[in-house]
């Protein structure tokens, strides 16, 4: 049987993209389908504006440092319009670079939803139907508000990259990173940041002593974190939305942004009526190939819901054309993969926890927790953290956890000794760089504490 094409992937985010591009590099004839914009999540409405506003909203602090330093400056205010119009400009390069990356590599591209018809069709928006030998389904996630009553008032992630105008007063719901992250951003750009979170310590599944210093810097930067706290009711009190907890109390906000969850993009794409089984989230159930249970249909990325993050993603995809085109079955790799989470202080991290690491085998604990030399001699008080967990029986450092700011840079590289196996041995043979935050990684010598 003859198809239209060798592959037709669904969703042009960085999985889809990147999987469709080295397909075709293979030689593969290749379409790709994508309803909104090219870049999906990370570019469009995540990582990337958001790393951006991470470093605008650095910058009010950076005035005190300097004047701290002998520099005779003073800050402005932040012009939100002027950031908004260049941060929208870079979306729109990106997103070009992207439909270039397809074009330049000859995969046809539909600006279109594509929805599965049997195990070889897919049908775009207009009716039109595609056959394909193989089809990867890469749609992403998207975040979800629970509902309760006024819960139509919240907006999400999505919608903090086009707010009109800046808040005064944003209520943040939610302890995850994306949350945790979002305060600390409107927190820096002046913005009265609250933020609630049911549990007892924001970032759950984390280290808890990098939770613990995480959160004590937020609350020194100024936002009002409020554990063991959730939304009750929210109603409209003229321009602002009067917002009832669960402690009784009501507060007024100019918005209520929810980051209580993501759920994969996989509703009404057919997948039920070709038997293509979902999970309890409603994520593409695959194998260690990420094929689906018809065999010539795959799933990538944040729509399998396996570790939902970008390299990841481009990993999968990768590992998809390997599998598929190139003759060579391969499982892409998701044990220590390193992670950064932009909040203020950053925190970046790899491998297990000290409690996740205890709960398996007898463990050592080195902890350094002080106040950089940078911010200390500028007078502010945030504390970092360099942690490293080893394993008795081994000398193998299991975990690595840093907060600091440049965390995200310096685990990237602590990530890569972890990945290999380093053990601590080999951290201490390791001479320091001095001086910096980071050589406390190779300098401590005597456990903080054996579990």
């Amino acid at each position: 049987m003859s198809f239209d094409y060798d592959l037709f992937v669904i969703g042009g985010g960085s999985g889809g993209v990147r999987a469709a591009r080295v397909a075709a590099q293979e030689g593969a004839k290749v379409a790709l389908a994508e309803e909104d914009r090219y870049g999906g999540t990370c570019v469009i409405r995540g990582c990337v504006p958001k790393k951006l506003m991470v470093f605008a909203s650095e910058y009010s602090a950076m005035v005190d440092d300097a004047q701290a330093y002998g520099w005779d400056i003073s800050a402005g205010a932040f012009d939100w319009d002027s950031f908004k119009g260049k941060l929208h400009a870079e979306l729109d390069r990106l997103e070009g670079i992207y439909r270039n990356l397809l074009k330049n590599n000859g995969v046809t591209s539909y600006d279109s939803r594509a929805t599965l018809v049997d195990a070889h069709t897919v049908a775009l928006a207009d009716g039109t139907q595609k056959t394909a030998k193989h089809i990867l389904i890469a749609t992403g996630g998207w975040p979800t508000v629970p509902e309760f009553p006024g819960s139509e008032l919240a907006i999400t992630s999505n919608e903090m990259f086009h707010l009109e105008t800046l808040p005064e007063a944003i209520l943040i719901v939610g302890g995850g990173y994306i949350a945790s992250e979002f305060a600390g951003i409107m927190n820096g750009l002046g913005v009265k940041t609250t933020q609630f979170y049911r549990g007892t310590q924001i970032l759950r599944g984390f280290d808890e002593e990098a939770r613990n210093v995480v959160a004590a810097g937020m609350i020194e930067s100024g936002v009002d974190l409020q554990l063991e706290t959730n939304v009750v009711s929210m109603v409209k009190q003229g321009d602002k939305i009067r917002v009832t907890d669960s402690k009784g109390r009501e507060s007024l906000f100019d918005q209520v942004m929810y980051a209580t969850g993501r759920h994969p993009n996989a509703d009404n794409l057919g997948l039920e009526a070709l038997g293509i089984a979902r999970g309890k989230k409603g994520e593409i159930l695959v194998d260690q190939y990420s094929q689906t249970g018809l065999p010539s249909v795959y799933a990538i990325g944040d729509v399998t819901d396996r570790a939902n993050l970008t390299p990841v993603a481009i990993r999968e995809g990768m590992a998809f054309v390997e599998t598929v085109f190139k003759g060579n079955p391969t499982s892409p790799d998701h044990e220590l993969i390193p992670t950064a989470i932009f909040t203020q202080p950053e925190m970046g991290t790899v491998g297990l926890s000290e409690e996740e690491a205890a709960a398996q085998e007898p463990v050592e604990v080195y902890s350094a927790s002080f106040k950089p030399m940078q911010q200390s001699f500028a007078g502010r008080a945030q504390k970092v953290l360099m942690k490293l967990i080893v394993s008795k029986a081994t000398r193998r450092v299991l975990g690595c956890h840093i907060v600091a700011p440049g965390a995200g840079e310096m685990i990237q590289l602590a990530g890569i000794a972890v990945k290999m196996g380093a053990t601590k041995e080999d951290f201490d043979r390791t001479v320091a760089v001095h001086p910096t935050m980071s050589e406390e990684l190779v300098t401590m010598k005597q456990p903080s504490r054996t579990t």
